[in-house]
């Protein structure tokens, strides 16, 4: 099975092109910077990802992605060569983009993430009326008040969480 999926920021703008021909198809191509859990020796802590999407998916990446977005994609890996100008054989890999979505909310990607991971606001105005949300959601704040990304869990919570 052929199966990646990942999740970065793009580098810089989608490079948009059109396919020749009766039934011109999208071609998107961007770099995605993916972070490592780990710091290498060299101190790169980020790998970046060469990206291609078709059709569709291109169209969307055209429409709606830019630099410093943060996406999630799925795809596979495609290997590939050519021949340059200069008559050296060049071994490329890319991931064809089969899914892409937001992987932050609006507000976020403004402030290029900044360490939060959404707005608990934009989450819970979008819930239906009558859902049985909390009234109060946390913001993800550290003790010192410093933005850490993660949010305060209240006390006594672990009770309500069918999964423990």
């Amino acid at each position: 099975m052929n199966k990646v999926v990942l999740m970065g920021r793009l580098t810089r703008n989608p490079d948009i092109r059109y396919s020749q021909g009766e039934r011109a198809t999208c071609v998107a191509r961007y770099t995605l910077a993916v972070d490592r859990r780990f710091r290498r020796d060299d101190g790169q802590n980020a790998d970046f990802i060469s990206c291609v999407a078709f059709g569709r998916q291109g169209e969307f990446a055209e429409k709606y992605l830019k630099q410093g977005t943060k996406i999630a994609i799925s795809g596979r890996i495609q290997t590939g060569s050519y021949t340059n100008r200069e008559g050296i054989k060049v071994y490329t890999t890319d991931v064809v983009v089969e899914d892409q979505e937001f992987a932050e909310s609006k507000a976020a990607s403004q402030n290029n993430g900044g360490g939060s991971y959404g707005s608990y606001d934009d989450r819970a105005a979008a819930e239906p009326a009558g859902h049985d949300a909390p009234a109060a959601r946390p913001t993800p704040v550290e003790a010192n008040g410093a933005d850490s990304g993660f949010m305060t869990i209240p006390e006594g919570i672990e009770d309500e969480l069918p999964f423990i």
